[in-house]
């Protein structure tokens, strides 16, 4: 990471693709931010930075209301990062200490519980427990605020141990109480009615940074789909994914638009001279209250409200500006209500100065404000938010979201449910890092000018992909409607879930049955926090797997961004984003599709 003079300057040009990749809390406030926060710039002397929202959490700072830290992007570095570190944030994040305690994500990682806390504190600031909580408080909020369940309900689905723990947690991340969060979000007119409950699905807004190329990911899913299990319905461009899930404590039904929602953000680009003035940008306003529903749910209209993701923001990552570079200039947002520092996103937009950070009329958070404090105190903001989405410059990238919809047996699956639906659609990658690496390759440069932001889909379902990577799509039709679990209610065409490795097992036999036994009994071990290296080479031992299909598991299921074919030209100079370097050779059409 880049040292904290360089941070300071990306917080000086509110540099919006730098959030995610750090913090910054200002000691005399008591409010951290993301770097692109539109409140006055604080004196270099007042300012800490931290690597997780949970650090500055922990540290006794609140989230602002105006930027809302804690739902910028994810560090893309968790993803790509196969020490014991990244593998214990990405567990963290798929629920395992809210399932099984600490104990259990140490036993999961191989290392001790004050091994594992140790090296989590000395890396991100905090150890497991506080990033759990922090993760808590964020599903916590989006409950309140997209479902009409009772707040008791709310505090156990969000994992909370009693509700006195879940009230003292609410106010201490959003200085707010969870009866006020839900208030706040009807004065802006986007909480739900009060009789739209889960039955109807839960809202939500996945969002990703940079461009992103939906149709290409939504070729391969419709390409792959296995009948019962999947279906993509409708024409490109407005395609609607549909797949059922498999989840700790239930099952899920999720829908997922392919049309990409959301404001433009400046693409990636060599450092403005000093004294130049940045593009404008427009990065997360909120869209218009309410929309179609996804096909299959119920209930009144997903409300716009881009706080419904649970997930990194649609902003974009870059370099800082350097030292005397005027930022972009700002009319981004006041300061959202208590317990909204989640809302993807800040609206940039030129010749619309916000140095001060004031509040800004009423649920306009896009219009320039006058002067104030740097945060100012809670203000009470109405409804009729607004699109400020702005066109960017010449060669403008696309931040935003995909549109969601779940429908969960048990909400306390939501959090596990949507970390598992952004690695299948590879939301906290950074498109600016592959594409920066493999464009200024002969042969890769004019296919990545051709698909800016190409993504690697993973799975939602690691066991799953390995078992239909073996046997072709066919054959895994056939598993489903043999040994798949019933839904108790279909969903159009969407009737089972996919055989879990157990059933597998004890039904069939040769290779097929070998990989299910090993899945089953843990010696091939595909979860979030798994080892690649010792997956793979669990898999290569069993009897008849071969070292392709191997590749495409690690490639898919366990989200390895530096996989290479076998008997395939992917050079070594292509590293560390060798997948995505394959992906950009099939869509080009020089290789066959990997996922075939």
């Amino acid at each position: 990471m880049v040292d904290e003079e360089t941070r300071y300057e990306a917080v000086r040009s509110r540099d919006a693709r730098f959030d995610g990749e750090f913090f910054f809390a200002v000691e005399t406030t008591g409010i951290y931010c993301r770097p692109s926060c539109p409140a006055v710039t604080p004196k270099r002397q007042n300012v800490r930075f931290y690597a997780t929202a949970a650090a500055a959490q922990g540290s006794g700072f609140r989230a602002c209301r105006r930027c809302r830290p804690d739902a910028v992007p994810g560090s893309a570095e968790w993803n790509v990062r196969a020490d014991v570190v990244g593998r214990a944030m990405r567990l963290i994040s798929d629920g395992v200490v809210d399932r099984e305690g600490v104990g259990g994500l140490a036993e999961r990682l191989g290392y001790s519980a004050r091994q594992v806390q140790r090296q989590l504190t000395a890396e991100v600031g905090v150890g497991p427990v506080a990033l759990a909580r922090a993760q808590r408080a964020h599903t916590a909020r989006v409950l309140l605020q997209t479902t009409g369940l009772p707040v008791t309900e709310i505090a156990f689905a969000a994992g909370f141990a009693s509700v006195r723990q879940f009230n003292d947690t609410i106010r201490g991340v959003y200085a707010a109480t969870p009866t006020e969060l839900r208030a706040e979000g009807r004065r802006r007119g986007k909480a739900v009615p009060r009789d739209v409950t889960p039955s109807a699905g839960v809202p939500l807004r996945l969002a990703y940074r940079g461009p992103y190329q939906a149709g290409a990911v939504f070729d391969t899913l419709a390409r792959e789909a296995v009948p019962g299990v999947e279906e993509v319905a409708g024409h490109r461009g407005t395609r609607v994914y549909r797949r059922t899930l498999r989840l700790p404590y239930g099952t899920g039904i999720v829908a997922v638009e392919e049309k990409t929602a959301g404001p433009r953000a400046a693409a990636r680009g060599p450092a403005a001279p000093a004294g130049a003035v940045g593009p404008a940008t427009a990065a997360g306003a909120d869209a218009p209250a309410g929309r179609p529903e996804l096909p299959g749910s119920a209930g009144t209209a997903a409300p716009a409200d881009p706080a419904n993701s649970l997930g990194p923001a649609d902003v974009a990552r870059g370099p800082a500006v350097p030292a005397g570079a005027a930022g972009p200039a700002t009319a981004a947002g006041a300061d959202a209500p208590a317990g909204r520092p989640d809302v993807a996103g800040v609206a940039d937009r030129a010749g619309a100065a916000n140095p001060a950070g004031a509040d800004a009329p009423a649920g306009r958070p896009d219009l320039p404000v006058p002067a104030g404090p740097a945060h100012p105190a809670d203000p009470v903001i109405p409804a009729n938010p607004v699109d400020a989405s702005t066109p960017g410059p010449a060669g403008a990238a696309r931040g935003g979201w995909l549109q969601a919809r779940l429908h969960l047996t048990d909400l306390r699956d939501l959090t596990t449910a949507v970390q598992r639906l952004r690695r299948l659609f590879d939301l906290d990658a950074d498109p600016y890092a592959v594409d920066e690496r493999l464009g200024a390759d002969p042969r890769l440069g004019p296919l990545v000018a051709a698909r800016p932001g190409l993504r690697s889909p993973g799975a939602a379902d690691p066991a799953e992909f390995a078992v239909r990577a073996l046997v072709g799509r066919k054959e895994a039709e056939r598993l489903v409607q043999q040994y798949g679990k019933a839904l108790d209610t279909p969903s159009g065409t969407l009737t089972h879930v996919f055989p879990e490795p157990g059933v597998l097992a004890e039904a069939e036999g040769g290779t097929l049955g070998a990989l299910a036994s090993a899945l089953a009994d843990g010696t091939a071990r595909l979860d979030a926090g798994a080892d690649r290296d010792d997956a793979a080479a669990a898999l290569l031992a069993l009897p008849g797997m071969d070292p392709r299909t191997v590749a495409l598991i690690r490639m898919r299921a366990l989200g390895d961004p530096d996989v290479a074919l076998p008997d395939e030209p992917v050079p070594d100079a292509w590293r560390p984003w060798r997948t995505y370097a394959c992906q950009h050779i099939w869509y080009g059409g020089e290789l066959a599709q990997g996922g075939s």
